[in-house]
């Protein structure tokens, strides 16, 4: 799933360079020092920008590596009959997951009815197709977690997309670390970093394609969330959710216009006013703008190798050519030709860093207006996948190779700019367009990977079930606040893209056609989802409760409207909530000013909160916001359940944390109307949000969970499942074997 809070969480304001990880550039100026070159990568050092694989002393390297490679090969190969000769026999040849991230089991009912989903259909009735439970709570960070490891969250650590450091409060990425070094060379306004930055997945447990490498299987796990930085293991993967974009964070479109005033862009954008001196200027310069020729810049990432750490920008010079209805954009040097309203392809941009240094990126760019304003918009930069600043594939080449093998292609986590839509910057159609060339990439790397596998797993997921969901909900739900807002913007008038969502499964349903047919003898097929969806009518500010319930308190003069819960006073508080589900105490001990003592009085503090904010009703509609409150020592047992949030929000349907609870802002109300184009959403109570499974053969389980498919991968491989792996396996046959 994609969720929103999480492309800001990345930047909070007053913390500029933690944020926006400037780790970045340094991470590709490091390993271009220090990385070593192996006879299996094209280049050197991730985001390097320089390919070494035509020097000369490259060429002499990678001929005596192949050479001496060949002399190994016979004892490699009776090293490897040594070592895996008591692999047991696979009950298949291969085994194939397609996961449509979000896919709802009410509209999949539904569409199947009116017989609009022939191939599911006939995958139902070849095999099987049950509600899939997902995971508490139903966050796509947690569920895939889930999906990969076959535990429950306190056995592999993500419990939402975001974390709180617990000195000072704020958020954090919860599934990856970016560290920084401290030891530098100084040659003139230079800082050249001495040793290599730690970029660690904090994701535990084995992923269950690990535990097949280790017994020589092979997998290929292209676009699995909660993959970043990627797992080494015998296979090739293409990481997904998380992977920041050039700036580092979680995806910043950048939108130049000619519009005086208005608001400034509140979620995950920059805004660039064109002035009408032709120069890029403040988005409060005055004078109604005229000119068809401007200059502007687009700012890159900060550079860590320069004292100050300024950021790193390319040229832009914008010729707007209204007789013939096209603009022309030079970038990076580059003239493109754009014609309002259309997307253009990868455009590939360099940063120069220092001299012989650049880092390499794409981006796609769009005219939203050309009459008597002018506006272009710029996606996030994505990693040029053929050259990524940081590591996204395992093998390092391996997003080279498929870049070579399908085109350039985003490497972004988040890579649909659902905030682009939501604040009005590109409209429904761009956004569908976006969202449907992402899934065409995915799709022809899938296959790609499907044609060349021979034996082994294959795991892929497709993301837009997800992304379409959550902007176009509101068509699907006549009395959402958001379709009211939309039908008073365009005078009552259809909505053009009302039948998006019915589309989109339509759409997967052909996807699952296509793979049918390349199925054959002892291939197994499963198609899943990691929760189902709902609408997000109203949000709820579970703070905004602490604080008129007395249970988190602000400093003197603090009006609560600051974001990531800045001005609260830690000495008077004892819970706080932050991310999408998860509720803490202030625990003594635990945080920096913890005030709760852990044990009698924790325990009775959590056993309030339960019994006062279940059921909390909405007075405004007189309907339950909250469902349930879990303590998750109730929910979970593994080893990283310190970690966990002490309490999960089971929001009702219709309920959602709001975006200002989301960025930690206290002050409003506790319930209030979502209006935002983001109008589907499942994090809530995950018993109304279950997933969907399709599966080639009959499974012999009447409940399965999206937990159960790692173990049961492992298990049709011939392989026990180990013991911390919380699933069961789905079919009852066993092979004789042993891990």
């Amino acid at each position: 799933m994609l969720e929103a809070v999480a492309r800001r969480a990345e930047t909070p304001k007053g913390n500029p360079r933690w944020y926006r990880c400037a780790q970045i550039t340094l991470w590709a100026l490091t390993f271009l020092v220090f990385a070593v070159p192996s006879s299996a990568e094209a280049y050197v050092g991730p985001g390097a920008g320089i390919a070494f694989v035509g020097s000369f002393l490259v060429i002499l390297t990678t001929i005596f590596f192949s050479f001496l490679s060949m002399l190994l090969w016979p004892f490699r190969m009776l090293i490897r009959a040594i070592k895996y000769r008591h692999v047991p026999k696979p009950l298949v040849k291969r085994f194939i997951v397609v996961g449509l991230d979000g896919q709802d089991p009410k509209l999949t009912d539904r569409f199947m009815k009116e017989g609009k989903l022939p191939n599911f259909a006939a995958l139902a009735k070849e095999g099987c197709y049950h509600p899939l439970r997902t995971t508490f709570p139903s966050i796509s960070p947690v569920a895939w977690s889930s999906f990969s490891t076959g535990s429950h969250p306190a056995r592999h650590n993500i419990y939402d997309f975001l974390d709180r450091d617990r000195r000072t409060y704020l958020p954090m990425l919860s599934s990856v670390k970016i560290g920084s070094v401290d030891r530098r060379l100084k040659l003139g306004k230079y800082r050249i970093p001495l040793g290599k930055p730690e970029v660690r997945l904090l994701r535990k447990s084995k992923p269950f394609w690990k535990v097949l490498g280790e017994h020589n299987i092979w997998s290929t796990v292209l676009r699995v969330p909660i993959t970043f930085p990627p797992d080494k293991f015998k296979g090739a993967q293409l990481s997904a959710m998380c992977v920041p974009d050039l700036l580092g964070t979680q995806g910043t479109f950048t939108f130049f216009t000619t519009r005086e005033g208005g608001e400034n862009i509140k979620e995950g954008g920059i805004r660039v006013r064109l002035s009408s001196n032709g120069a890029g200027g403040s988005a409060s310069a005055g004078g109604r703008v005229e000119a068809n020729n401007f200059v502007t810049a687009l700012e890159g990432p900060e550079n860590d190798l320069v004292d100050g750490n300024p950021p790193m920008n390319i040229p832009i010079v914008i010729n707007i050519d209204r007789s013939a209805n096209v603009a022309r954009v030079s970038i990076d040097g580059e003239w493109h030709t754009l014609e309002p309203g259309k997307l253009t392809d990868w455009v590939d941009i360099a940063f120069k860093a220092a001299p012989g240094i650049k880092i390499r990126g794409i981006c796609r760019m769009l005219v939203t207006e050309m009459d008597e304003h002018f506006g272009l918009y710029i996606t996030p930069i994505s990693f040029d996948p053929e050259k990524p600043a940081m590591p996204v594939s395992h093998p390092s080449y391996y997003s080279t190779y498929l870049a070579k093998k399908i085109g350039k292609f985003s490497t972004l986590g988040l890579a649909e700019d659902t905030w682009a839509l939501n604040e009005g910057i590109i409209d429904d159609g761009a956004f569908l367009q976006m969202t449907y060339d992402i899934d065409k990439e995915r799709e022809d790397m899938f296959f790609v990977a499907l044609d060349r596998l021979r034996k082994g797993a294959l795991v892929c997921v497709f993301d837009a079930t997800d992304r379409i969901q959550h902007m176009f909900w509101r068509y699907l739900d006549d009395g959402h606040p958001a379709a009211k807002a939309a039908a008073a913007a365009n005078g009552g008038a259809e909505p053009e893209h009302k039948d998006a969502i019915e589309q989109l499964y339509i759409h997967n349903d052909k996807l699952v056609g296509r793979v049918m047919e390349k199925m054959g003898d002892g291939d197994l097929l499963m198609v899943c989802s990691d929760h189902g969806f709902n609408s997000f009518r109203r949000g709820v500010n579970l703070n905004t409760w602490f604080h008129e319930n007395g249970y988190l308190h602000l400093e003197d003069g603090v009006d609560g409207t600051a974001e990531w819960l800045r001005g609260v006073d830690w000495g008077r508080t004892k819970a706080y909530a932050i991310g999408l589900t998860g509720m803490f105490l202030n625990m003594e001990g635990r945080e920096e000013k913890g005030i709760v003592k852990p044990g009698a009085e924790a325990q009775a503090l959590k056993d309030e909160l339960v019994e006062k904010i279940s059921g909390l009703i909405d007075e405004e509609t007189g309907e339950v916001g909250v469902r349930e409150l879990f303590d998750t020592e109730k929910l979970y047992n593994g080893p990283y359940l310190e970690n966990a949030p002490d309490l999960l929000v089971g929001y009702n349907a219709g309920y959602r944390s709001s975006w200002d609870m989301a960025t930690g802002v206290v002050a409003g109300n506790i319930f209030e109307d979502n209006v935002k184009a983001w109008s589907g959403d499942h994090c809530i109570d995950p018993r109304i949000v279950p997933g969907v499974l399709f599966c080639n053969r009959k499974i012999d389980v009447e409940d399965p969970a999206l937990i159960d498919i790692a173990p049961t991968v492992l298990q049709q491989f011939g392989l026990t499942p180990p013991k911390y792996m919380d699933g069961k396996v789905l079919f009852e046959e066993a092979a004789d074997a042993s891990v």
